[in-house]
């Protein structure tokens, strides 16, 4: 199957993208939906700093950061990185790379020469006072030495790790062994807060059924998508237009279908705090998805009776692996999403209902120093029926859902499945007399609504907070609304 690749700037998906959140049509919230860490501030004693959040500059190689074990200064962008990486035996090879700008100053400090603005002083030992670089960019690793690194040879996911021990020279660098270890390694006390959209031209999309489109719009005057579509910059759009099982004894104008289009411009959210005090570990941390949501679907026909569990059939897989940088160091995110259909029927009723959805959503998990970690998922979003119509009588539920999951450095952290739906149900009698009279008589109505599951994974120790022994689960949420209503008596 043709795997369909685009590069450009950061929407969401994995709404959902997945993880798209939500759906209803008034506000809805988790139970439990804690806020993100509140924002941080640089501590008064001047051993933390605030960073900040953005996207890795593109078409440019990301230097690694390095946290020297020699305690002799932050971590920082240095001129290295990974030439290679072996998973299986830990081991990776250190190049020099290109000349890159050390850290940058704390808040307050000149940005061109590292000094304070009051009292023209270097505010570190050890660092150029005409560069602000320090002279440890260009040193070897040794162990101990923390080393964070976007996307290389061997670690398509980057790598987040701890030299334990150097092996010597090769032709490409210095050979390590390594181990694994945590953002809290590499960002120390530090603070960082920030979103950064997900670029639709870096997700991957690989469809699995006929009929599947990709498209996006990125920089201003560009608009791509189908025919008449036009895509809000930053948006990422699939169109599906797929039959689903029909009804043995249904006839031929009665052929079941799903189509539509899910739209998103999902962000990644990312914060962490490290002033604990002295305590091991962060004092806060957060890692989720936000951002807004949109579809349009019809189901129509006569879909065939399921039996057991509702009949899911995946329509598109889509992948990307954004770098946010977050000060010196590059922090990869993995975002993946399985967008499916899903119909559940007893094979007695014949649809046709379309419907608008709109709205935002936010998923993810919060950690607090003594508390542990909590999870969070929220949306506000609003139903439109566009066209309804039901006949005979049964039931049938359709949905166009995705699973969806983001972590950091390849291991999962959060994963979700969100499914917004529409369910109709038909109760309509006939009868006929020995005098040729016949009568119809009967209800209907169609209800809209979502289902959001998903759980809090192991693999968010990468922050450096306690690992637990289970998933921790978001908490299934399900909102149901009307959509329309009708009588039928002749």
């Amino acid at each position: 199957m043709r795997t369909l690749a685009r590069r450009l700037l950061i929407p969401g998906l994995t709404a959902l993208a997945l993880t798209a959140t939500g759906c209803g049509s008034t506000s809805h919230t988790g139970a439990a939906e804690p806020a993100a860490p509140t924002a941080v501030t640089p501590s008064s004693d001047g051993t933390s700093q605030q960073l900040d959040v953005a996207a890795a500059p593109q078409g440019t190689s990301t230097p690694a950061a390095v946290a020297r074990a020699d305690g002799k200064g932050r971590t920082e962008k240095s001129a290295l990185k990974v030439a290679s990486y072996d998973r299986a035996t830990g081991r990776a090879v250190i190049a020099k790379g290109a000349q890159t700008p050390g850290r940058s100053p704390a808040p307050g400090k000149s940005p061109e020469t590292g000094k304070s603005p009051d009292t023209g002083k270097s505010p570190e030992t050890g660092k150029s006072p005409d560069t602000g670089k320090s002279p440890e960019t260009d040193k070897p690793v040794a162990v101990g030495d923390v080393i964070a690194s976007a996307p290389a040879p061997g670690a398509p996911a980057g790598l987040l790790a701890k030299v334990t021990e150097v092996v010597g020279k090769t032709d490409q660098g210095t050979e390590v062994k390594t181990a694994a270890t945590t953002l809290a390694a590499v960002l120390g006390d530090d603070k960082a807060d920030g979103k950064v959209p997900v670029d639709p031209a870096a997700v991957t999309v690989e469809p699995l059924t006929k009929g599947v489109t990709f498209s996006w719009a990125k920089g201003p005057g560009l608009t791509f998508g189908p025919e008449g579509a036009k895509l809000p910059l930053g948006n990422l759009r699939l169109d599906v237009n797929a039959a689903v099982d029909t009804a043995p004894d249904a006839p031929a104008s009665a052929g079941a279908s799903v189509s539509g289009f899910v739209q998103l411009a999902p962000q990644v959210e990312f914060a962490y705090d490290g002033s604990a005090g002295g305590a091991p570990g962060p004092r806060g941390a957060f890692l989720g998805m936000s951002g807004d949501w949109s579809s349009q679907w019809k189901l129509q026909g006569r879909a065939a009776a399921s039996t057991g569990a509702p009949k899911r059939i995946p329509f598109a897989k889509l992948h990307s692996s954004p770098v946010i940088q977050v000060g010196p160091v590059p922090v990869v995110v993995n975002l993946d999403l399985t967008c499916y259909i899903q119909v559940e029927a007893d094979g007695r009723v014949t649809v046709e209902v379309q419907q608008d959805v709109k709205g935002d959503f936010k998923v993810g998990g919060s950690y607090a120093s003594g508390k542990g970690w909590t999870p969070v998922s929220a949306s506000n979003v609003k139903s439109t029926p566009v066209k309804a119509s039901v006949t005979a009588a049964g039931k049938v539920k359709g949905a166009i859902g995705a699973e969806a999951s983001v972590g950091l450095y390849g291991a999962v952290g959060v994963t979700a499945d969100f499914a917004p739906y529409v369910r109709g149900e038909g109760d309509i009698k006939a009868a006929a007399s020995s005098d040729g009279k016949t009568s119809l008589e009967g209800a209907w109505a169609l209800y809209g609504g979502f289902d959001l599951s998903g759980n809090l994974q192991l693999q968010l120790s990468l922050f450096g907070t306690p690992v637990f022994e289970r998933k921790i689960p978001l908490g299934t949420l399900n909102r149901e609304w009307a959509l329309s209503t009708g009588h039928i008596k002749r």
